[in-house]
């Protein structure tokens, strides 16, 4: 089934928040950033991996952050930038297929972070007022509404309410920094440098997952995108003032607290030991901050996840999210999505708050960490992509970028996810790769204009060059076929077999000529055109076509000829029909010579249909020398690679006129068999009669039949042309070739 042919306009979706770079993308992002981890959780992992590997944790969190975070500004201050945050900018540089894939799996991540921060919000308030644990379920479902109510009412109010909320997490750092310096004792901080894991349960990467959702909270800001003012300013500005904030807060919990808390304390007590350590006993700031942390970072991820799904919708790459590309309101809330997104998040508490939250929490953050790890990868593959296919288009207002860095910054999160969790990594490509490939079979018609296309020219250019510096062997022959192929509706048969030969293995060009003046033709030529691209699809392979308008028919076949593709890519087998119109003979053989002349093999197919499914099928040889042998044998090789060939045998031929030869021609086939690694049947026939009447009588039972043939000379034109067509007459699909020695049977 088709995608719609609906084509996504330059800044589609953009709504009328009119956001500031502080406001849409530092706000969102930072408060995502410092959330559930910075309290909940990085004191856990302080304690376990120790001082030392926790920065180093920090560094290689924030150093792929940081590369995404460049290559996120590459991209988008290279193109008008519309809703959807990373899926738009990994959509509009590497195709729909891969953007849609990634963008469900970034709506994915981001809705599973909702009730992410939800439960670890409901554990800080559990942990302070234990009397509330019989209502776990209940306090974090309240707050998914109250969430539900805010991110509901939009945009703009959300953005508010988190400026409040920035205001009390800033005061809960200080207090908390502030009293984790005031107890710090280097004593304990040499203690606590080295790793102490517990058990067997952890180890460095067990950990990494825990920690990494800290550093994910750029997405926050980025899947804001649609409803920023200026986005080629304000995502920059915005995502790298974020990590660069969120690097530093995260850097000073690390050391502080590793030099006022004791090991076993920042295992199991961390929070309560943030809370009584605070400066000026303000115990209440901190508690008040994880609400907000845990709170601001659910809050961003609500405005998020609606906001990919929405920006897929919208793009109609997948017809049951139709339904949310629908906003609401002049800023184009997506309303739709959003219930989406409460009831996935509704559904999680359900699962998750069944008495073992601290199990669901670490599963959860460890999907969160995967997609994430992929989204990540995307990011900077579609920035490489961009870069390095050396576009003219891609001039990006962000200057500080190198294609290198996005190359690092992906293999890097390939890496990361395999090292913490290689099962979970190979099944989270599967399910991407999944979505890909589902995406490609729904034959999109959906464009962006993507950096692919440049990519390929860029390496195509490259490869061409390269392989023509390399020598020319036979072993690497492979057929770069020209057919002139009229109308391909009126010889289907002849294009049919020129596909099988060339198009498995090598490269197939069909061109037809329109005789006739250019200027008066270019609507027909367009819709000969058509017609030779929709052969192609028809046949389900891959090919190239053209159309000549000449004044007559043989400049055309000319023109043709010399109008051969660059370098390695030229061609070396020129496909034609058979004509038996004796007023073509002179023309028609001028036309073998020529070709014979530019050093290209020639095939002419007298098609007389297609295979029928019934019954043995047989491909004949008739074997006369190796010139034209090598290349029959080859041919017929190429042609048994097709499904419809499957199962033909081939029978190799040879006439002798002495019975005693008859052992030694057939041991001598066999072995060149061999010798070719090639499987036919052999059979060598003792007759005075003429060739023609030999194969005539033998292979009438085949469908299709190989023969070698000497080019005539131009006074031989009407004798060979009448010659040949009483010959044809009552044999099946007949294919004449003649090799001009490019390719060895046995290279």
């Amino acid at each position: 089934m088709a995608a719609t042919t609906r084509k996504p306009q330059p800044g589609q979706g953009n709504t009328g928040n009119n956001l500031s770079a502080f406001g849409g993308v530092f706000t969102p992002s930072i408060l995502t950033i410092l959330g559930v981890i910075l309290f909940m959780r990085a004191g856990f992992v302080i304690g376990q991996a120790g001082i030392f590997q926790t920065i180093l944790i920090l560094c290689l969190s924030h150093a792929i952050t940081l590369l995404t975070a460049i290559s996120v500004s590459a991209v988008s201050t290279n193109t008008p930038v519309s809703a959807g945050g990373a899926y738009f900018l990994i959509s509009r540089s590497i195709g729909p297929e891969l953007g849609g894939a990634i963008g469900l799996a970034l709506f994915c991540s981001q809705a599973i972070s909702v009730p992410f921060y939800i439960l670890g919000f409901t554990e800080s308030m559990i942990r302070t007022f234990p009397t509330l644990g019989i209502h776990f379920r209940t306090i974090a479902l309240i707050t998914t509404a109250f969430l539900f109510i805010i991110t509901r009412a939009g945009a703009r109010w959300a953005v508010r309410t988190q400026f409040l909320i920035m205001a009390v997490l800033v005061l809960s750092i200080l207090a908390f920094l502030g009293g984790a310096l005031a107890h710090f004792d280097i004593n304990l901080f040499s203690d606590n440098f080295g790793p102490g894991y517990t058990k067997d349960t952890y180890a460095f990467w067990n950990v990494f997952v825990i920690y990494f959702p800290a550093v994910t909270g750029i997405m926050a800001g980025i899947s804001m995108s649609g409803d920023l003012k200026n986005p080629a300013r304000a995502i920059p500005a915005g995502t790298l003032g974020a990590v660069v904030t969120g690097f530093i807060v995260y850097g000073l919990q690390i050391l502080l607290c590793g030099g006022a808390q004791s090991r076993e304390q920042l295992i199991y007590s961390s929070f309560e030991t943030l809370c009584s350590q605070a400066l000026f006993n303000a115990g209440f700031l901190v508690v008040a901050g994880v609400f907000a942390a845990t709170l601001s970072s659910a809050l961003g991820s609500f405005m998020g996840a609606p906001r990919v799904i929405q920006a897929v919708a919208r793009d109609r790459l997948i017809p049951i999210l139709h339904p949310f590309e629908k906003g609401t309101g002049q800023a184009n809330e997506p309303v739709r999505a959003l219930w989406l997104t409460l009831g996935l998040t509704i559904i999680t508490i359900l699962w998750a708050g069944n008495g073992n939250t601290g199990q669901a929490f670490n599963i959860l953050a460890g999907v969160v960490t995967m997609f994430f790890l992929y989204t990540y990868a995307m990011i900077n593959v579609a920035a490489f992509v961009e870069s390095f296919a050396g576009n003219p288009s891609f001039r990006p207002g962000f200057r500080y970028y190198h294609w290198l860095q996005a190359l690092v910054a992906a293999a890097g999160c390939a890496v990361t996810a395999f090292l913490i969790h290689p099962l979970t990594a190979v099944c989270a490509a599967g399910i991407i790769s999944a979505m890909v490939v589902l995406l490609r079979r729904r034959s999109l018609k959906v464009r962006f204009g993507d950096a692919r296309w440049g990519f390929f020219y860029s390496r195509l250019k490259a490869n061409l060059h390269q392989l023509s510096m390399m020598p020319v062997h036979p072993k690497n022959w492979r057929p770069a076929v020209l057919v002139f192929s009229g109308n391909p509706k009126t010889r289907l048969p002849l294009v049919q077999y020129a596909l099988w030969i060339g198009e498995e293995r090598g490269i197939v060009t069909l061109v037809r000529i329109l005789p006739g003046n250019i200027q008066d033709l270019m609507e027909k030529r367009q819709t000969a055109l058509t017609q030779l691209k929709k052969a192609f699809r028809e046949y389900g392979v891959s090919g190239f076509s053209t159309v000549m308008v000449l004044p007559d028919l043989d400049q055309g076949i000319c023109a043709a000829l010399q109008a051969h593709p660059p370098g390695p890519l030229k061609h070396n087998t020129v496909i034609f029909g058979w004509s038996s119109d004796p007023a073509r003979a002179q023309s028609f053989t001028r036309h073998l010579r020529i070709v014979r002349a530019m050093g290209m093999n020639l095939v002419i197919i007298n098609a007389k249909g297609l295979p029928q499914d019934h019954g043995k099928i047989f491909i004949d040889i008739w074997w006369r020398g190796k010139k034209n042998g090598s290349l029959m044998i080859i041919l017929a090789h190429l042609l048994m690679l097709n499904r419809q060939w499957a199962d033909a045998a081939i029978r190799l031929f040879r006439i002798i006129q002495d019975p005693a030869g008859v052992q030694p021609a057939k041991q001598a086939l066999e072995a060149l068999l061999r010798e070719a690694r090639v499987k036919a049947e052999t059979r060598v026939i003792v007759s005075t009669d003429s060739f023609e009447t030999v194969f005539k009588s033998i292979s009438t039972s085949a469908s299709v039949v190989f023969i070698g043939f000497n080019l005539p000379e131009q006074n031989e034109a009407e004798a060979f042309q009448a010659r040949y067509t009483r010959t044809l007459a009552p044999l099946p699909t007949l294919i004449m070739v003649s090799s001009i020695g490019d390719c060895d049977l046995f290279a």
